[in-house]
C-alpha cells in the first residue's frame, strides 16, 4: 500500500479507447479540431501537472523566474547543437547569439548573486534533435539549491515524478509498454556498475587513476561482448553507444532509477567526487527506460571549468567543425557560488509518461513545424 501522499484518487487521464484516438494518427495536423479533441486529455493534464510543479516548487522556498533565452553562449557540451542568430546593435553592427540550450549559466549567475533556492520552467532550443524522444524547441525545468548536497535535487526529482504521476491519475509512469511504480523505492546504482551489470563492460579499466580515458581499451571491451565499434571513435562516443544500447533499456523498469557518479570525462559540469577523481557528482534519473532528469553537485572552480569547457569545444569543432564561445561572466560569478547542486527535467516526457503517450508531440500544444514541409 503507497503512503497517503500517494494515493491515486484522480480518475486515469485518458480511458483505453480514449487513448488509442488520441495518439494513433500522427499525420493529422494538430490543428485540426478532431486531432485536437483527441489530444486535449492528455494536454489538459500537462496544465494540471505544470501547476502542481509550481506549488512544490513554491513550498519548498524555490523562486521561479524567467531568464532570457538569447545568449552569448548557448552551452559548452560537445553534442549539444544550438540555434544561431544575429543580434543587430543600434550602429546596425550585427553580433552573432544563441538561443541557449538550457537556462543553466543565467541561473548560475543568479545563485552567484545570492540567490539559494531558484527554479525556472521554460522554454530551451536544442539543433540537430528530433524524434518521438527529442523536439528542437521544449520545456525545461531547471532549479538549484545553494549550499545544499545534490542528493537533495535527486529527492526533488523523485518528488515530483510522484505528484506528476499522482496528478495524472495513475501509479505508473509508462512508455511503449514499460512502466515505473513511482511509489517503489528508487534504484540508485552508479554508472560503473550499471555498465558491469548490464554490458559486461569494466569502465574502470578504461581508464586511469586520475579519470584520463583509453579509447582503444573500451572499444577492445566492446568486441569482447560482441558490440560493434565504428570505423573512427572516441571514448566518449564509445560510451554513449554502450549506453544506449545495451544499458539504458534497463534503466527505470518496474520503478525508477538513478544513475549515479557518471566518469569525470562524462561530466562537464560536475564537481569530481571526493577521494574519486575518475567520477564526478553527475546522477541522471530513468523512468520505463526514458532518461528524464540530469543533475550535477556543481563544480565551481573557474580554472577547471574552463580547462572543461575548451577541451569539450576542441572536440565539437573537431567533429563538427564548429565551436561556441566561452561565456566568461560565467566563470567570473563560478566563485561566488559556493557548494550547490542543480537538475533539468524534461517536462515534457514526465507529462508524456504520466499520460502514457507515445510521441512527445502528443503532449506538445503546438509542435514545431517539420523543416520539409
Amino acid at each position: 500500500m503507497p503512503p497517503d501522499s500517494l494515493i491515486y484518487t484522480n480518475p486515469p487521464v485518458l480511458t483505453a479507447r480514449a487513448r488509442q484516438l488520441s495518439f494513433a494518427d500522427a499525420e493529422t495536423p494538430w490543428w485540426q479540431p478532431e486531432r485536437h479533441a483527441d489530444r486535449r486529455p492528455a494536454l489538459l493534464t500537462r496544465a494540471r501537472i505544470e501547476r502542481a510543479a509550481r506549488q512544490y516548487l513554491e513550498n519548498e522556498g524555490f523562486l521561479l523566474v524567467d531568464v532570457p533565452g538569447l545568449q552569448v553562449s548557448p552551452g559548452n557540451e560537445t553534442h549539444l547543437h544550438a540555434f544561431a542568430t544575429e543580434a543587430i546593435g543600434n550602429d546596425g553592427v550585427g553580433h552573432r547569439m544563441y538561443l541557449h540550450t538550457s537556462p543553466e549559466f543565467t541561473l548560475k549567475k543568479l545563485l552567484a548573486a545570492g540567490e539559494s533556492r531558484i527554479a525556472s520552467l521554460q522554454h530551451v532550443w536544442r539543433n540537430r534533435e528530433r524524434s518521438a524522444l527529442h523536439h528542437p524547441e521544449f520545456t525545461m525545468l531547471e532549479w538549484y539549491r545553494k549550499a545544499e548536497p545534490y542528493e537533495a535535487v535527486i529527492a526533488d526529482v523523485i518528488a515530483l515524478l510522484r505528484l506528476a504521476a499522482k496528478t495524472a491519475g495513475t501509479p505508473m509512469l509508462r512508455y511503449r509498454g514499460r512502466a515505473a511504480e513511482v511509489a517503489l523505492e528508487p534504484e540508485r546504482v552508479s554508472v560503473v556498475d550499471a555498465f558491469r551489470k548490464h554490458a559486461g563492460i569494466d569502465l574502470f579499466a578504461t581508464m586511469d587513476e586520475r579519470g584520463e580515458t583509453d579509447a582503444g581499451a573500451l572499444a577492445d571491451a566492446m568486441r569482447r561482448v560482441g558490440l560493434k565499434v565504428p570505423a573512427t571513435f572516441t571514448w566518449s562516443l564509445l560510451f554513449s553507444l554502450i549506453l544506449t544500447e545495451r544499458v539504458e533499456p534497463h534503466l527505470g523498469i518496474g520503478r525508477i532509477t538513478v544513475l549515479d557518479q557518471y566518469p569525470a570525462a562524462e561530466a562537464a559540469l560536475a564537481r569530481r567526487v571526493a577521494g574519486d577523481p575518475r567520477v564526478a557528482e553527475r546522477f541522471e534519473v530513468y523512468a520505463a527506460g526514458v532518461e528524464l532528469a540530469n543533475g550535477f553537485g556543481e563544480l565551481t572552480d573557474p580554472v577547471e571549468q574552463r580547462l572543461r569547457f575548451t577541451a569539450e569545444m576542441d572536440e565539437k569543432a573537431r567533429l563538427y567543425g564548429e565551436r561556441y564561445p566561452i561565456d566568461e561572466a560565467l566563470l567570473a560569478a563560478l566563485p561566488l557560488i559556493g557548494e550547490a547542486s542543480g537538475v533539468a527535467l524534461g517536462f515534457d516526457r514526465v507529462v508524456m509518461l504520466a499520460v502514457g503517450a507515445p510521441r512527445l508531440t502528443d503532449v506538445l500544444w503546438a509542435p514545431v513545424a517539420e523543416v520539409d514541409q
